[in-house]
């Protein structure tokens, strides 16, 4: 017989979370710090330490006013954490007087001596806290938790929607599922989930054929019906708009065995979904080795065979065969700016001068694969970003390069869309009142 593990002690996640703070500050990302979480704490952690993520400026801000002089990093880490923690919301995860005593006991574990420093400035914070709040959200940083260049850029990007788009980037995402259409529709999945005792409805979207399903609340994917046998997967509405794009419907529609390249393809979510819905000849790119296997695993998982290769799309010559290709998908490197309320370290960890990094590499690739296309062939463009270097300033500048007559950016293009539940039109969101995550999709035929 099994037997449960317990839940680890607050003072363990509060110490794990400092850890996954420090990580980021040190440049790396949440999800790679994440996998190698001790999986008891695993679920704890990514609760209390993304919520510390979407408050850390603010806390930093607070630090600073009580501590001028930076802590040692680890010490700085763990404070921050509880001042996140500790910061005025309607449903506080604990009481402040658990969550100061679980932070000193932490601090006793892993620095003894910073340990009466720790309590001192928790408990000033409580006494203060009305007074410290209001002063920390007179400072960009402190009101909106992201650096004030990002600020200053989706003010200059998106002068009536900053604002709102700085508050959604705080708020917990939304779960969307891909039904596998070789298995099920999305409205006899939700029926599955019903069953399983899950809410979930089904997304009206014609973009997202049926098979998008919204959960009513997040759960862990082990309570999915179906998920280790390759039912369903986790993906965003905004991402499961791709396959449309690339299949095109009616008499535009790929034919059956057409040949199509996933540049960027890692995990493998958009390779998957084009399988799931139509039979094709497909490559499936990654730059990344170590990120090749992902796309192995996410294909093993559901059924699904493609040809996968670790290369630098734009180094064609290393890795193309000749062969032109019916359909490309870009999904290109970017800031991910789209996706920062579900990826909260995101804010973190990028910095204003990536931006020209970022754009230069998605020109490369632009420039790289264009020629790769057949006559009438088509090619998505999409980045999870909403900053518009990236997007249709982007695709404006490689239109102007091609020659006249050359290429031709499709009316349906769906352009940008921002993670907003009031910025619809039609057939831009999967429905109303939903949020998806940031993305930017063009499509381009070539003549």
């Amino acid at each position: 017989m099994s037997t449960a593990h317990p839940s680890p002690p607050l003072s363990r996640l509060l110490d794990l979370s400092a850890e996954l703070v420090q990580a980021v500050r040190g440049g790396r990302s949440a999800t790679d710090w994440m996998a190698r979480c001790p999986p008891d704490a695993r679920a704890g952690v990514q609760a209390l330490g993304f919520d510390v993520l979407r408050r850390l400026g603010a806390a930093t801000e607070a630090r600073a006013r009580m501590a001028p002089k930076p802590p040692p990093p680890a010490v700085d880490a763990l404070l921050c954490t509880a001042l996140a923690l500790l910061w005025p919301t309607p449903s506080p995860p604990y009481p402040d007087h658990t969550l100061v005593d679980q932070a000193v006991t932490a601090a006793r574990h892993r620095m003894p001596a910073a340990a009466a420093f720790i309590n001192a400035v928790l408990r000033r914070f409580v006494r203060e806290r009305a007074a410290m709040v209001a002063a920390v959200e007179q400072t960009p940083v402190g009101a909106w938790n992201h650096p004030a260049w990002w600020i200053e850029r989706l003010r200059q990007d998106w002068p009536s929607q900053w604002q709102a788009l700085l508050r959604a980037a705080n708020e917990r995402p939304p779960m969307t599922l891909r039904v596998h259409a070789r298995r099920c529709t999305g409205a006899a999945y939700v029926q599955r989930l019903a069953a399983a005792g899950l809410a979930a409805t089904v997304l009206d979207d014609p973009a997202l054929a049926g098979q998008a399903v919204l959960l009513a609340e997040p759960c862990p994917v082990q309570q999915l019906p179906g998920f280790a046998e390759g039912d369903v997967s986790v993906q965003d509405a905004a991402a499961q708009r791709s396959a449309s794009l690339v299949l095109g419907e009616g008499e535009q529609a790929l034919p059956a065995g057409a040949r199509v390249l996933d540049a960027c393809a890692a995990p493998g979510g958009k390779t998957a979904q084009l399988l799931e819905r139509a039979d094709l000849d497909l490559l499936a790119l990654d730059s990344d080795p170590k990120r090749v296997p992902r796309i192995h695993d996410t294909l093993h998982r559901l059924h699904l065979h493609a040809e996968v290769k670790a290369a630098d799309a734009r180094q064609t010559a290393a890795w193309w065969d000749g062969r032109p290709f019916d359909a490309i998908l870009l999904d290109a490197p970017c800031s991910a700016s789209g996706i920062v309320r579900r990826h909260p370290d995101i804010r973190w960890l990028r910095r204003a001068d990536d931006l020209s990094a970022l754009t230069l590499i998605q020109a490369e690739l632009l420039q790289a694969l264009w020629p790769l296309l057949k006559p009438g062939g088509r090619l998505v463009y999409a980045t999870c970003s909403i900053f518009r270097a990236e997007g249709q300033r982007q695709i404006d500048a490689f239109l102007q390069r091609l020659p006249p007559g050359s290429a031709r950016l499709d009316a349906a293009s769906p352009g940008q869309l921002l993670p907003l539940a009031d910025n619809r039109r039609p057939g831009t969101l999967p429905a109303p009142g939903v949020p998806q995550d940031g993305f930017f999709y063009a499509l381009i035929h070539k003549a």
